[in-house]
């Protein structure tokens, strides 16, 4: 079983946008390789929207409803890329409390 501490944080939210966590010691087990996958996809969607961020930044001639349009995608991104950062943050320093010290 793995302690609260080692609970990971999955990349999607529950009933009520609530958190959700996995607790297993399987790394390679199907919902860790799902929240992987999902993560990737959610950085991949964020590297597209910084570009798309600068070019529309460029342009000078964007509209209202398109910057607003936009920030409302960062905005969603930035959450996206916070979740992930906080649990690869926790999953870091739970493998760091089971690595023995030398």
């Amino acid at each position: 079983m793995t302690a609260p501490n080692e609970l990971r944080l999955l990349p999607w939210t529950g009933p009520d946008g609530k958190p959700c966590y996995l607790s297993t010691d399987d790394r390679g087990g199907y919902v860790s390789r799902l929240a992987d996958n999902i993560e990737a996809v959610q950085l991949g969607t964020a590297a597209e929207l910084l570009k798309e961020t600068s070019e529309t930044l460029d342009a000078q001639d964007a509209t209202f409803d398109e910057m607003r349009c936009l920030v409302t995608e960062l905005t969603g991104a930035l959450r996206d890329i916070l979740r992930v950062a906080t649990s690869r943050g926790h999953l870091l320093a739970a493998s760091e409390l089971r690595e023995p010290a030398y």
